[in-house]
């Protein structure tokens, strides 16, 4: 056993152990990168491409968690001329908002408004992706907050809109994060009143 050539073989053999070990390691990670961008390259595909139009001033109602309410901010953003784009990107300049670091509502990384439909009855009905959903905090005011603020900033640039349907990456969920009732179709009205009691 103290031979020196059992020795050598016995190091030669845990280093090519090692390095197997190493190399596989490196692959690994090497293929869940390549997953990763391959999803986002997806999502970014499902999303759209940005959209372009003219630049114009649209009002946001922010919500804020330190002390619960509802600010009025204006921002300038692209918007194009079909209505339903226009009020996707009402709701993208929201959640972009809430994107920031220095967010007084912060929503999880992801998070974004996918589409926005709009029908002949006055209903907006907004697919979100599930990173907003699964990521949201959970809580009956901050998930009211979320759906208040969304629905406040898509009525008060579009007109028109008398009631809001929620979907989740185009399937219904029954809540946004345990609490709020995302089965309802959600009167404008009713969130108008709600805004304004937190203000």
């Amino acid at each position: 056993m103290n031979d020196p050539r059992h020795r050598k073989i016995y190091i030669a053999i845990a280093g090519a152990l090692v390095a197997i070990l190493v190399i596989t390691v490196v692959l690994v990670r090497i293929k869940r990168n390549a997953e990763e961008d391959s999803q986002r390259t997806a999502d970014r595909e499902a999303l759209g491409a940005p959209v372009v139009g003219a630049s114009e001033r649209i009002t946001l109602t922010v919500a804020s968690d330190a002390r619960p309410g509802f600010h009025r901010q204006e921002v300038t953003v692209a918007l194009p001329p079909e209505l339903a784009l226009r009020a996707r990107e009402v709701l993208r300049a929201l959640i972009h908002e809430y994107l920031k670091s220095d967010s007084s509502h912060p929503l999880a990384k992801g998070s974004e408004v996918k589409n926005v439909y709009l029908l002949s009855d006055g209903t907006a009905v907004l697919d979100l992706t599930s990173a907003l959903v699964d990521g949201h905090p959970s809580g009956i005011l901050e998930e009211q907050m979320t759906i208040a603020s969304m629905v406040e900033t898509i009525s008060a640039n579009v007109s028109g809109i008398h009631q809001v349907k929620i979907l989740v990456d185009g399937k219904e969920r029954e809540t946004l994060a345990g609490h709020a009732d995302l089965t309802a179709i959600i009167e404008v009205a009713d969130i108008n009143k709600f805004v304004q009691e937190l203000q």
